[in-house]
């Protein structure tokens, strides 16, 4: 048993001092809080040699009172005595401070002091108490007040906890042994200055053999070598916390770390098959998702991401492929027109690698892997096809009804070789200038043209499949009339013309010209004459040069005639 002073004492208390060294205590009062009595001798190694006159002072034993006391019996604490204390009853002791009288009562004939509660040594650690000795008959002092401290001496009667647990932890899969992946710190309210009743030690209750943790320090690190996430992912390992150094005895207390492996690229992309087939009927549009592939992968996020890619030329010719990158899987689109009667399949050899390579497990790749993708191209029946995109036809005006003026043709692209018919799409116009003959596509006219009225006639074309009239195809037909010379010419007519007497012979008073609805090549010419029948005025004079007309003599009567009568001539 520890016994204990406080540095406080006064210095009538130095028979403590020979007390605590007849009892082997530990704590000492401090030199330089004692006085050196005359009673006493200062030795050369700075001790105090204690005469046997020692000068009155207080006396006890004990400064400790054991927590957690069990009992029916108060637990006793120790004694106060006074050396004016001659056992005849005359001395009273008094006790007053913390819990005086109520946890600790004091005889006070005696001086024994008791505690009547069990304490706890983690609620409260020490008391500190005042002791006074008086004279019974005088109820003088005997002594001055003097303070002690009695402590709560610790009993292990705290387990280890862990306040923050359960706790979460992750380290990546396929580590190295002994990689760290976490800490867990135990807490003990016991004493941690006094006996083992505080110090821990860790060890491992489940989680074996996957990991380890340090009997010292409560790291936890892995024990197995290449553990895989994709075989087990979650793992609940219990670590325990035993005090009194893990002696037998000792308290524990446990907690639970869920660790999880993290992942990481050790797992290369894999086709769950090799050969796969698909079918793509010829009328697919170009540009547009055909179908998909997909290569599994077991790992996580960017460790998972795939790079689809046609890697043989045939396919890469007429297929493109993407990647999606929520489903993971590759897009097939088509890039150019299929044509069941041309190519019936295409072979495509279709590789996934990973995005993300991780150079540290390179030695479980390759990270990648192909598969063969055989596209059938599905024949379709097609609506019949024009020989031309668009077809130009002329006939000349004035055309008898009924003359042809041209032919367009159709087939049926299918290998069935469908017999086609053909319409004109007369909604597009109220006149009907044309037909045609629905089996030879020969288009005629059905009114008389004009090129003057409408030069031009734009038509739309209809064919059609007999065994699948549904199916139509359009073609614009475009006819230009040809022109002819149909339409006589015509002099501008011009207000009258008035000329002066005075105008000289052969002055050009006028000069005539005419206009032709027709059309020519190359421009219009005329000629002009008098016309013949008609009475010749001998004023005037026509020139067939641009239709000049001329005074012939220096005379006019007051008014005169004259009749042209032009005629054209086409170069």
């Amino acid at each position: 048993m520890r016994k204990s002073t406080t540095s406080c004492l006064c210095h009538i208390l130095v028979c403590l001092c020979f007390i605590q060294r007849c009892y082997g205590a530990s704590h000492h009062i401090p030199a330089d809080k004692v006085t050196i009595a005359k009673n006493q001798t200062k030795l050369a190694n700075g001790e105090t040699e204690v005469h046997h006159r020692p000068k009155r002072g207080w006396i006890w034993n004990q400064f400790f009172v054991l927590e957690e006391h069990i009992g029916p019996d108060t637990q006793y604490v120790g004694k106060l005595h006074s050396n004016s204390d001659k056992g005849d009853g005359s001395v009273r002791y008094i006790l007053s401070g913390e819990g005086a009288g109520s946890i600790f009562i004091i005889n006070e004939v005696t001086g024994d002091i008791h505690a009547t509660e069990s304490l706890d040594r983690e609620r409260k650690a020490h008391y500190v108490l005042h002791a006074q000795a008086f004279d019974r008959n005088t109820e003088k002092p005997l002594e001055p007040k003097s303070e002690f401290i009695i402590k709560v001496q610790d009993i292990n009667d705290n387990a280890p906890t862990f306040p923050d647990g359960p706790f979460v932890a992750a380290v990546p899969e396929m580590s190295g042994v002994g990689t760290s992946v976490y800490q867990v710190t135990a807490t003990d309210a016991d004493d941690p200055t006094y006996g083992n009743s505080a110090r821990v030690v860790y060890s491992i209750l489940q989680g074996q053999p996957y990991f380890s943790v340090d009997p010292k320090t409560g790291v936890i690190r892995t024990a197995l070598a290449n553990m895989d996430r994709e075989a087990r992912e979650h793992y609940a390992v219990v670590i325990q916390a035993k005090d009194m150094a893990g002696s037998v005895g000792g308290l524990s207390g446990s907690t639970t770390i869920n660790i999880t492996l993290t992942d990481v690229n050790d797992n290369p992309p894999k086709f769950p098959q090799k050969n796969y087939q698909l079918y793509v009927p010829e009328s697919a549009q170009v540009g547009k998702p055909v179908g998909k592939i997909k290569a599994n992968d077991e790992d996580l996020g960017v460790n998972a991401e795939i790079k689809y890619s046609i890697i043989n030329s045939e396919g890469a010719a007429m297929f493109s492929i993407n990647t999606d990158r929520e489903t993971r899987e590759g897009i097939i689109s088509l890039k150019k027109p299929l044509n069941y009667e041309r190519k019936k399949t295409y072979t495509l050899q279709i590789e996934g690698v990973n995005s993300h390579l991780e150079p540290l497990f390179s030695y479980l790749g390759p990270f990648k892997d192909t598969a063969t993708l055989k596209i059938t191209v599905g024949d379709v029946d097609e609506p019949p096809v024009f020989s031309m995109d668009y077809y130009i036809m002329d006939i000349y005006e004035n055309a008898r009804i009924g003359r042809e003026v041209g032919a367009v043709t159709a087939r049926d692209p299918d290998s069935k070789n469908s017999h086609v018919r053909y319409f004109i799409d007369h909604s597009e116009h109220s006149d009907k200038y044309f037909n045609i003959d629905m089996d030879s596509g020969v288009i005629k006219t059905t009114q008389s043209l004009d090129r003057e009225d409408m030069p031009w006639h734009n038509i739309t074309v209809i064919a059609s499949e007999v065994d699948n009239p549904s199916l139509l195809s359009h073609v614009p037909v475009t006819v230009q009339v040809l022109d002819v010379n149909d339409n006589p010419p015509e002099i501008n007519k011009d207000k009258e013309v008035i000329v002066c007497e005075s105008s000289r012979p052969g002055q050009v008073i006028q000069t005539m010209t005419a206009v032709d609805k027709d059309d020519f090549a190359n421009g219009q010419r005329f000629s002009f004459a008098l016309p013949s029948g008609v009475p010749v005025n001998p004023n005037f004079t026509l020139k067939d040069n641009e239709g000049l007309l001329q005074t012939p003599s220096g005379f006019l009567p007051e008014w005169s005639c004259i009749w042209l009568h032009p005629s054209s001539h086409q170069f």
